[in-house]
């Protein structure tokens, strides 16, 4: 692991060096972004594999729908016949989670690299590189501790707050007009009554927000690829999922 960590460490180092020219003390933050740009690229397909996917299970919707009528009085037989005619149109309930399985290993990397005071046994140069006057081996802690939320390094994590906000805002508004264009296609007795459905139909629009609460806790470089990755995939799935209604339920492991 030490190792795989050294040439991980070198390869954001020579990356840097590459874009110094450009963005001079803040080439190593500027490398973060990068690389998280070419994470979401591999990615990528598989965000368009799971926009199908919730293609395929709205188109379901109705036979689910005649399915929950059928077996209303039997949750295990409806469950059974529910998986039975995801394996028959080969849909896959699950498909739209494989993007956010995919980019785990890198963040859990680049989140191990900057927590870290030393790789292969030698010190790790990289906690002292900046952006702006945080260095990215930092916390959000730790930049209060300096000067406070209007200090040098407290308005970094201002700057990264406020766009995360922008990003979850227009998430949170996305997500609900879907979700009104959803109720308002679909019956009510067609909706599937799940219980605690309705509180978490509540809570999801708000879940874009609780990325300012990663973004407090990791370090800064860790909090970059977090905001970079969290802003590629608000303008991917508004261009992947523009013609969709939000459909919660079929999205649901069932």
């Amino acid at each position: 692991m030490s190792s795989f960590m050294s040439v991980f460490a070198s390869l954001v180092e020579h990356l840097a060096t590459l874009l110094d020219p450009l963005f001079h003390a803040s080439a190593t933050a500027a490398a973060i972004v990068l690389f998280t740009a070419f994470v979401r690229l591999l990615v990528h397909p598989l965000s368009r594999a799971g926009a199908r996917g919730q293609r395929d299970r709205l188109k379901l919707q109705p036979r689910i729908a005649e399915l929950r009528t059928k077996h209303k009085k039997n949750p295990e037989a409806l469950q059974k016949a529910i998986m039975e005619l995801h394996r028959e149109e080969k849909v896959s309930p699950l498909s739209g989670c494989l993007p956010m399985l995919c980019q785990m290993p890198a963040f859990f990397l680049l989140y191990h690299l900057f927590s870290n005071g030393s790789i292969g046994g030698e010190p790790n140069g990289l906690l002292g590189h900046t952006l702006g006057a945080a260095p990215l081996g930092g916390r959000f802690k730790d930049a209060l501790a300096h000067g406070g939320l209007f200090g040098a390094q407290g308005l970094v994590y201002v700057a990264l707050f406020a766009l995360v906000a922008v990003v979850a805002t227009f998430n949170y508004r996305r997500t609900k007009r879907q979700m009104a264009l959803s109720a308002a296609a679909t019956p009510a007795s067609d909706q599937p009554q799940v219980p605690g459905m309705g509180a978490m139909t509540k809570f999801m629009p708000l879940m874009s927000f609780m990325t300012l609460f990663s973004v407090a806790y990791v370090p800064l470089a860790a909090a970059l690829y977090i905001v970079t990755s969290t802003a590629w995939s608000s303008v991917e799935r508004a261009v992947l999922y523009r013609d969709m209604p939000y459909a919660g339920a079929a999205a649901l492991p069932v």
